[in-house]
Protein backbone atom coordinates (compact mmCIF):
# COMPACT_ATOMS: atom_id res chain seq x y z
CA UNK A 1 0.00 0.00 0.00
CA UNK A 2 1.68 3.31 -1.05
CA UNK A 3 1.73 6.82 1.09
CA UNK A 4 -1.66 7.87 -0.88
CA UNK A 5 -3.79 4.67 -0.14
CA UNK A 6 -2.43 4.33 3.35
CA UNK A 7 -3.54 8.38 4.07
CA UNK A 8 -6.61 7.84 1.84
CA UNK A 9 -7.47 4.45 4.09
CA UNK A 10 -6.87 5.84 7.77
CA UNK A 11 -7.96 9.79 7.02
CA UNK A 12 -7.33 12.24 9.46
CA UNK A 13 -6.37 10.13 11.97
CA UNK A 14 -3.00 9.28 10.09
CA UNK A 15 -2.78 13.21 9.28
CA UNK A 16 -3.40 14.12 12.69
CA UNK A 17 -0.89 11.32 14.62
CA UNK A 18 1.74 12.53 12.28
CA UNK A 19 1.74 16.15 12.54
CA UNK A 20 1.41 15.75 16.33
CA UNK A 21 4.67 13.30 16.92
CA UNK A 22 6.49 15.33 14.15
CA UNK A 23 5.76 19.05 16.35
CA UNK A 24 6.90 16.65 19.38
CA UNK A 25 10.32 16.24 17.90
CA UNK A 26 10.12 12.95 15.85
CA UNK A 27 11.37 13.20 12.34
CA UNK A 28 8.56 12.52 10.38
CA UNK A 29 7.99 13.69 6.93
CA UNK A 30 5.22 15.82 7.35
CA UNK A 31 5.49 17.81 4.29
CA UNK A 32 4.60 14.39 2.15
CA UNK A 33 1.84 13.75 4.47
CA UNK A 34 0.31 16.85 4.01
CA UNK A 35 0.68 16.35 0.30
CA UNK A 36 -1.06 12.80 0.41
CA UNK A 37 -3.86 14.45 2.47
CA UNK A 38 -4.67 17.18 0.27
CA UNK A 39 -4.72 14.30 -2.87
CA UNK A 40 -7.01 12.34 -0.87
CA UNK A 41 -9.19 15.37 -0.72
CA UNK A 42 -8.69 16.00 -4.55
CA UNK A 43 -10.11 12.40 -5.33
CA UNK A 44 -12.71 12.88 -2.45
CA UNK A 45 -11.49 10.57 0.13
CA UNK A 46 -11.34 13.42 2.71
CA UNK A 47 -12.27 16.97 3.09
CA UNK A 48 -9.41 19.17 2.31
CA UNK A 49 -11.09 22.19 4.74
CA UNK A 50 -11.52 19.35 7.47
CA UNK A 51 -7.63 18.19 6.69
CA UNK A 52 -6.43 21.62 7.09
CA UNK A 53 -7.72 21.71 10.12
CA UNK A 54 -7.16 18.72 12.02
CA UNK A 55 -3.46 18.88 10.59
CA UNK A 56 -3.01 22.37 11.87
CA UNK A 57 -4.47 21.58 15.65
CA UNK A 58 -2.79 18.79 15.95
CA UNK A 59 0.40 20.75 15.25
CA UNK A 60 -0.49 23.28 17.41
CA UNK A 61 -1.20 21.13 20.34
CA UNK A 62 2.12 19.34 19.84
CA UNK A 63 4.21 22.65 19.74
CA UNK A 64 2.48 24.37 22.95
CA UNK A 65 3.48 20.59 24.76
CA UNK A 66 7.15 21.68 23.31
CA UNK A 67 6.40 25.16 24.35
CA UNK A 68 5.57 24.76 28.21
CA UNK A 69 8.30 22.06 28.18
CA UNK A 70 11.00 25.06 27.16
CA UNK A 71 9.03 27.22 29.61
CA UNK A 72 9.42 25.09 32.42
CA UNK A 73 12.76 23.41 31.80
CA UNK A 74 14.62 25.64 29.75
CA UNK A 75 17.80 24.50 28.03
CA UNK A 76 17.33 21.09 29.65
CA UNK A 77 14.25 19.95 26.99
CA UNK A 78 16.98 21.63 24.36
CA UNK A 79 19.30 20.04 24.77
CA UNK A 80 17.53 16.43 24.81
CA UNK A 81 15.94 18.12 21.53
CA UNK A 82 19.19 19.00 20.25
CA UNK A 83 20.96 15.83 21.31
CA UNK A 84 21.78 14.48 17.62
CA UNK A 85 23.43 17.97 16.61
CA UNK A 86 27.36 17.36 15.59
CA UNK A 87 27.74 20.12 19.06
CA UNK A 88 24.07 19.93 21.33
CA UNK A 89 25.06 22.96 23.03
CA UNK A 90 25.87 25.14 20.09
CA UNK A 91 22.97 24.08 19.34
CA UNK A 92 20.88 25.17 21.69
CA UNK A 93 22.56 28.55 22.42
CA UNK A 94 23.30 29.47 18.55
CA UNK A 95 19.35 28.81 17.77
CA UNK A 96 18.57 30.90 20.92
CA UNK A 97 20.22 33.95 19.40
CA UNK A 98 19.43 33.47 16.02
CA UNK A 99 15.36 32.95 16.94
CA UNK A 100 16.13 36.34 19.38
CA UNK A 101 17.96 38.24 16.38
CA UNK A 102 14.69 37.38 13.83
CA UNK A 103 12.04 37.97 17.12
CA UNK A 104 8.64 36.26 17.46
CA UNK A 105 7.61 36.59 13.73
CA UNK A 106 10.16 33.34 13.28
CA UNK A 107 6.87 31.60 14.71
CA UNK A 108 4.97 32.37 11.40
CA UNK A 109 7.58 30.56 8.53
CA UNK A 110 9.58 28.36 11.35
CA UNK A 111 7.79 25.13 9.91
CA UNK A 112 9.33 25.68 6.58
CA UNK A 113 12.80 25.79 8.28
CA UNK A 114 14.27 22.07 8.88
CA UNK A 115 16.17 21.73 12.49
CA UNK A 116 14.13 25.34 13.82
CA UNK A 117 10.78 23.88 13.08
CA UNK A 118 11.62 21.61 16.04
CA UNK A 119 13.07 23.59 18.54
CA UNK A 120 11.10 27.14 17.54
CA UNK A 121 8.84 26.23 20.09
CA UNK A 122 10.50 25.44 23.04
CA UNK A 123 12.82 27.96 22.12
CA UNK A 124 9.55 30.34 22.20
CA UNK A 125 9.18 28.75 26.17
CA UNK A 126 12.37 29.56 27.22
CA UNK A 127 12.95 33.02 25.93
CA UNK A 128 10.19 33.65 28.17
CA UNK A 129 7.37 34.98 25.31
CA UNK A 130 4.16 35.19 26.52
CA UNK A 131 1.57 32.31 25.94
CA UNK A 132 -1.17 34.48 24.48
CA UNK A 133 1.71 35.80 21.73
CA UNK A 134 3.13 32.33 21.06
CA UNK A 135 -0.49 31.03 20.67
CA UNK A 136 -1.67 33.47 18.27
CA UNK A 137 1.93 33.39 16.26
CA UNK A 138 2.32 29.33 15.79
CA UNK A 139 -1.52 28.95 15.02
CA UNK A 140 -0.69 31.39 11.96
CA UNK A 141 2.30 29.83 10.98
CA UNK A 142 1.10 26.29 11.07
CA UNK A 143 -1.83 26.98 9.34
CA UNK A 144 0.26 28.43 6.56
CA UNK A 145 2.65 25.76 6.62
CA UNK A 146 -0.37 23.27 6.67
CA UNK A 147 -2.89 25.06 3.86
CA UNK A 148 0.28 25.38 1.82
CA UNK A 149 1.25 22.25 1.83
CA UNK A 150 -2.35 20.15 1.78
CA UNK A 151 -3.37 22.83 -1.77
CA UNK A 152 -0.78 21.94 -3.52
CA UNK A 153 -1.12 18.16 -2.72
CA UNK A 154 -5.06 18.94 -3.86
CA UNK A 155 -4.18 20.98 -6.75
CA UNK A 156 -1.28 18.81 -8.31
CA UNK A 157 -2.86 15.08 -7.36
CA UNK A 158 -3.11 13.94 -10.49
CA UNK A 159 0.57 14.37 -10.58
CA UNK A 160 1.56 13.00 -7.48
CA UNK A 161 -0.56 9.84 -7.96
CA UNK A 162 1.29 9.73 -11.35
CA UNK A 163 4.78 10.05 -9.25
CA UNK A 164 3.93 7.87 -7.40
CA UNK A 165 2.92 5.79 -9.93
CA UNK A 166 6.31 5.72 -11.36
CA UNK A 167 7.95 5.21 -8.12
CA UNK A 168 5.91 1.71 -7.87
CA UNK A 169 7.24 1.08 -11.06
CA UNK A 170 10.40 1.40 -10.65
CA UNK A 171 10.53 0.08 -7.19
CA UNK A 172 14.24 -1.64 -7.89
CA UNK A 173 15.62 2.05 -8.69
CA UNK A 174 14.11 3.46 -5.37
CA UNK A 175 15.43 0.53 -3.58
CA UNK A 176 18.52 1.17 -4.41
CA UNK A 177 18.52 4.62 -3.74
CA UNK A 178 17.88 4.17 -0.58
CA UNK A 179 20.41 1.48 -0.09
CA UNK A 180 22.91 3.87 -1.78
CA UNK A 181 22.08 6.46 1.25
CA UNK A 182 22.38 4.08 4.02
CA UNK A 183 25.82 2.87 2.62
CA UNK A 184 26.90 7.25 2.10
CA UNK A 185 25.63 7.13 6.34
CA UNK A 186 27.18 4.04 7.05
CA UNK A 187 30.70 5.57 5.60
CA UNK A 188 30.42 9.01 7.40
CA UNK A 189 29.72 7.44 10.55
CA UNK A 190 32.95 4.87 9.71
CA UNK A 191 34.94 7.84 9.02
CA UNK A 192 33.77 9.78 12.48
CA UNK A 193 34.68 6.96 13.95
CA UNK A 194 38.03 6.82 12.61
CA UNK A 195 38.38 10.31 13.19
CA UNK A 196 38.21 9.55 16.81
CA UNK A 197 40.05 7.09 16.93
CA UNK A 198 43.12 9.86 16.48
CA UNK A 199 42.17 10.41 19.88
CA UNK A 200 41.77 7.60 21.49
CA UNK A 201 45.33 8.13 23.08
CA UNK A 202 44.26 11.07 25.02
CA UNK A 203 44.51 9.32 28.88
CA UNK A 204 41.29 9.62 30.62
CA UNK A 205 41.32 9.93 34.67
CA UNK A 206 37.87 8.54 36.46
CA UNK A 207 36.22 11.38 38.87
CA UNK A 208 36.30 9.07 41.63
CA UNK A 209 40.34 8.67 41.18
CA UNK A 210 40.77 12.65 40.86
CA UNK A 211 38.51 13.84 43.88
CA UNK A 212 41.17 11.68 46.09
CA UNK A 213 44.21 13.03 44.60
CA UNK A 214 42.86 16.50 45.71
CA UNK A 215 41.69 15.41 48.81
CA UNK A 216 45.30 13.56 49.46
CA UNK A 217 47.25 16.31 47.20
CA UNK A 218 50.55 17.88 48.70
CA UNK A 219 51.49 21.12 47.59
CA UNK A 220 54.72 20.09 45.27
CA UNK A 221 52.67 19.97 41.98
CA UNK A 222 50.28 22.39 40.66
CA UNK A 223 46.75 20.94 39.73
CA UNK A 224 44.24 22.72 37.21
CA UNK A 225 40.81 21.96 36.23
CA UNK A 226 39.65 23.63 33.42
CA UNK A 227 35.96 24.01 32.38
CA UNK A 228 35.89 23.57 28.48
CA UNK A 229 32.09 23.13 27.88
CA UNK A 230 31.70 24.73 24.63
CA UNK A 231 28.51 26.98 25.16
CA UNK A 232 28.42 30.48 26.71
CA UNK A 233 25.16 29.72 28.26
CA UNK A 234 24.36 28.64 31.88
CA UNK A 235 21.01 28.45 34.04
CA UNK A 236 20.67 30.60 36.78
CA UNK A 237 21.46 28.17 38.56
CA UNK A 238 24.40 26.54 36.95
CA UNK A 239 27.59 25.20 38.92
CA UNK A 240 31.54 23.76 38.01
CA UNK A 241 34.05 21.73 39.94
CA UNK A 242 35.23 23.98 42.89
CA UNK A 243 38.27 25.89 42.14
CA UNK A 244 38.07 25.35 38.38
CA UNK A 245 39.12 27.68 35.60
CA UNK A 246 37.12 28.69 32.79
CA UNK A 247 38.64 27.65 28.91
CA UNK A 248 36.73 28.58 26.03
CA UNK A 249 37.44 25.88 23.24
CA UNK A 250 35.69 27.73 20.49
CA UNK A 251 38.50 30.54 21.34
CA UNK A 252 41.36 28.06 22.31
CA UNK A 253 44.35 30.10 20.63
CA UNK A 254 43.09 33.27 22.69
CA UNK A 255 42.62 31.28 25.57
CA UNK A 256 46.37 29.42 25.18
CA UNK A 257 47.81 32.60 26.18
CA UNK A 258 46.08 32.59 29.80
CA UNK A 259 47.14 29.19 29.90
CA UNK A 260 50.93 29.45 29.35
CA UNK A 261 51.49 30.15 33.15
CA UNK A 262 50.03 26.67 33.89
CA UNK A 263 51.90 24.59 31.07
CA UNK A 264 54.97 23.91 33.46
CA UNK A 265 55.93 20.38 33.00
CA UNK A 266 55.12 19.72 36.77
CA UNK A 267 52.08 20.72 36.54
CA UNK A 268 48.45 18.26 35.47
CA UNK A 269 45.95 20.19 33.83
CA UNK A 270 42.42 18.40 33.87
CA UNK A 271 39.65 18.73 31.40
CA UNK A 272 35.60 18.14 31.63
CA UNK A 273 32.64 19.19 29.59
CA UNK A 274 29.10 17.65 29.51
CA UNK A 275 29.19 16.18 26.31
CA UNK A 276 28.47 12.53 25.23
CA UNK A 277 31.36 10.81 24.91
CA UNK A 278 33.59 13.65 26.81
CA UNK A 279 33.99 15.21 22.73
CA UNK A 280 34.66 18.38 23.59
CA UNK A 281 37.24 17.78 26.42
CA UNK A 282 39.26 15.27 24.50
CA UNK A 283 39.29 18.00 21.37
CA UNK A 284 40.86 20.39 23.77
CA UNK A 285 43.09 18.31 24.95
CA UNK A 286 44.10 17.32 21.45
CA UNK A 287 45.25 20.70 20.59
CA UNK A 288 46.55 21.66 24.05
CA UNK A 289 48.97 18.47 23.10
CA UNK A 290 50.36 20.29 20.10
CA UNK A 291 51.05 22.97 22.20
CA UNK A 292 52.99 20.56 24.61
CA UNK A 293 50.82 20.39 27.39
CA UNK A 294 50.16 17.33 28.61
CA UNK A 295 46.55 17.20 29.88
CA UNK A 296 44.06 14.10 30.68
CA UNK A 297 39.71 14.50 30.78
CA UNK A 298 37.90 13.36 33.48
CA UNK A 299 35.82 10.68 31.98
CA UNK A 300 32.15 11.41 32.47
CA UNK A 301 32.56 15.04 32.94
CA UNK A 302 30.89 17.27 34.87
CA UNK A 303 27.97 14.46 35.91
CA UNK A 304 30.72 11.97 36.59
CA UNK A 305 32.02 14.46 39.10
CA UNK A 306 28.56 14.98 40.64
CA UNK A 307 28.29 11.75 41.35
CA UNK A 308 31.86 10.95 42.95
CA UNK A 309 30.65 13.76 45.37
CA UNK A 310 32.90 16.15 44.20
CA UNK A 311 32.80 20.09 45.42
CA UNK A 312 31.17 22.13 43.42
CA UNK A 313 30.75 26.33 43.29
CA UNK A 314 28.35 28.67 41.27
CA UNK A 315 29.36 29.68 37.67
CA UNK A 316 31.23 32.91 38.07
CA UNK A 317 28.71 36.16 37.21
CA UNK A 318 31.44 37.18 34.75
CA UNK A 319 30.92 33.26 32.41
CA UNK A 320 27.60 33.24 32.83
CA UNK A 321 25.88 34.52 29.88
CA UNK A 322 21.85 34.29 30.07
CA UNK A 323 19.89 33.34 27.15
CA UNK A 324 17.67 36.56 25.97
CA UNK A 325 14.75 37.13 26.72
CA UNK A 326 11.69 38.78 25.68
CA UNK A 327 10.05 41.27 27.36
Amino acid sequence: MNLLAAVQHHGYAATAIVLLLSACGLPLPISVVLLAAGAAAHFGSLNLGLVILVAASAALTGDTLLYIGGRTTGWWLLSGLCRLSLNPETCIFGSARSFYRRGPKTLLFAKFVPGLATVAAPLAGSLNMRPFRFLKLDAVGVLFYTTVWSTIGFLFAPFLRIIIGWVERLGHITAAIVVGVIVLYALWVLMVSLRDNRFSNVERVAAEELYERLQAATHDKLLVIADVRSHGYYDPAAQRIKNSIRVEPNRLRDELEALREFMAPECEIYLYCSCAHDATSVRVARMLEKENCSTKVIHGGLKAWIKAGGPLEPVPPTDVEHLPKFN
